[in-house]
């Protein structure tokens, strides 16, 4: 590991005042960046240690009804939150299925927004990466490509983004609250994470020195909390990435779909928002036909990036299957396996709140 500065600012402006140098990072859980570190991925210069920064490690409900997730607090404890198991059940769901007990007692909701792609080809110091050392190729192109992207990719990267958390967000129309030298602003969450095109290196929208400070959740996304899903396939039920993961949040009146919002995971360099998807489903009822319908217009622009076709149709059972999970209603309770397609699902209700 190389030699860095370590400082601990006690404000939000001295954060972004540290971490303006190029080669600064922020420090908060460390789940992700301390890999990275150790397996001479990153080598940041300066540590920025966030943890100790006030004002950051709250839920709150604020005067408009949307709901402020600070960026310093706990996955397990957001995940466990009596607001947002009411407001946001998928939310809650996507945390839930996501690494392990151990690993969201520590990681930050700011940090998990943040985290690097788990491509191998990204973590091989050895391997030709773009997205780490900009210029000097692709290994994954003609590798292992079994879980690499099938939407949004180029000939520069084929990565995809591994956070279960960021999917319901996007799906939900979240709002990144960044604080920067030059003041604060709000970043739409769709906006957050770039497309590869030429430069996989410029992976989000945040300007060098920004923090995020703060998620917001707007306050119509409670009128999806009755149906409301997560799904996951992964190669085993804990403690592992999505292959394909899909969100869906649906607001149905007289059997009817009147909105939908629909994210898939783990097929891009970003949660992909299946715009055609909602379309698709607004004015009808859900049944598997049109579930299936649905499905197939969110992945009509899908392509493998390698040895991966079998990606495309993974992708399109999942969303249509996360769509009926949705329609048939939010369960009363929390599942035994949240997100997991083996989990036994349970009585299931029409007020959107979960019980942890």
């Amino acid at each position: 590991m190389n030699l860095f500065d370590y400082v601990r600012p006690t404000s939000v402006a001295e954060a972004v005042t540290a971490a303006a140098s190029a080669d600064a990072a922020y420090l908060a859980g460390g789940t992700n960046l301390l890999d990275l570190m150790k397996g001479g991925v990153r080598h940041p210069g300066r540590l920025v240690d966030i943890t100790k920064l006030p004002g950051l490690d709250a839920v709150e409900t604020l005067a408009d009804g949307s709901i402020r997730i600070g960026a310093l607090v706990k996955n397990a404890d957001l995940a466990r939150d009596p607001t947002l198991l009411a407001a946001a059940p998928a939310v809650a769901e996507a945390l839930l299925s996501g690494a392990s007990a151990q690993l969201r007692n520590a990681a930050s909701v700011g940090g998990n927004v943040m985290q690097r792609t788990r491509c191998a080809y990204f973590y091989d110091p050895e391997s030709a990466c773009n997205r780490r050392e900009p210029g000097s190729g692709c290994d994954a192109r003609g590798g292992d490509t079994r879980g690499q992207a099938i939407l949004g990719w180029s000939d520069a990267c084929i990565a995809t983004h591994p956070s279960d958390f960021c999917v319901p967000l996007a799906a939900l129309d979240a709002v990144v609250e960044v604080a920067g030298v030059d003041g604060s602003r709000d970043l739409a969450f769709d906006a957050l994470h770039n497309l590869p095109g030429d430069d996989p290196s410029d992976e989000t929208a945040l300007r060098p020195g920004e923090l995020i400070t703060a998620i917001r959740l707007p306050a119509e996304v409670r009128r999806f909390a009755p149906n409301a899903r997560y799904l996951k396939v992964r190669e085993r039920t804990s403690y592992a990435f999505a292959l394909v993961s899909a969100a869906a949040a649906l607001d149905i009146a007289d059997g009817v779909v009147s909105e939908a919002r629909l994210t898939l995971g783990a097929v891009a360099a970003k949660p992909w928002r299946a715009h055609a998807a909602e379309t698709a489903l607004v004015g009808r009822p859900v049944t598997a036909e049109t579930a299936r319908e649905a499905a197939e217009a969110a992945l009509a622009d899908a392509r493998p990036s390698g040895d991966n076709a079998d990606k495309i149709v993974l992708a399109t059972r999942v969303l249509a299957r996360a769509i009926t999970l949705a329609a048939a209603g939010t369960p009363e309770r929390m599942p035994a396996l949240p997100g997991s397609v083996f989990a036994a699902v349970p009585a299931q209700t029409a007020t959107g709140a979960i019980h942890g």
